[in-house]
């Protein structure tokens, strides 16, 4: 499902929803124990897991961003810097499995923030695949049909 943008207060927000038929814990270490990590987000390595931690953003060019974790309660919430804004995990159990809240903030709307949307829209797909023992063929396919939906989603906000 595609992220829902809202304003509150003078911010807008991007919402995602996920839900997994896996355990709180199995999808919390997807996000933060790095061998997992890996899998489905290569440029971003946890540092220092706790409230005002480290994770670190490779730029596949030699250097590398500090992003501060400023959010962390241990299997419930991880929440860290991103440019400008914040990217917010939220899990909770759910049923049979967990539910995954994902809200980044958005301080402007740029040709980046449509890569970024559908950047994380397709890692939750990614995520949901390895947890549920399947592959995607191709992130770059499923990042570019992601992209010109979220493309639509924002031309009102672009202008």
């Amino acid at each position: 499902m595609i992220a829902t943008i809202q304003k509150e207060d003078e911010v807008y927000t991007a919402h995602y929803e996920r839900y997994f038929h896996h355990p709180v814990e199995k999808v919390w270490s997807m996000l933060t124990d790095n061998e997992q990590l890996q899998q489905w987000f290569t440029e971003l390595e946890v540092v220092d897991l706790r409230k005002d931690g480290l994770i670190k953003f490779d730029m596949q060019d030699g250097t590398f961003i500090d992003l501060k974790i400023l959010d962390f309660d241990l299997l419930n919430v991880l929440a860290f810097e991103w440019g400008k804004d914040v990217a917010r995990f939220k899990l909770s159990p759910h049923l049979e499995g967990c539910q995954l809240v994902f809200i980044e903030t958005l301080s402007s709307f740029t040709e980046q923030t449509i890569k970024d949307l559908a950047g994380w829209h397709v890692c939750f797909d990614v995520i949901k695949a390895i947890l549920d023992g399947r592959t995607i063929e191709s992130r770059n396919d499923s990042w570019k049909s992601w992209y010109v939906k979220y493309e639509e989603l924002l031309e009102p906000f672009m202008k």
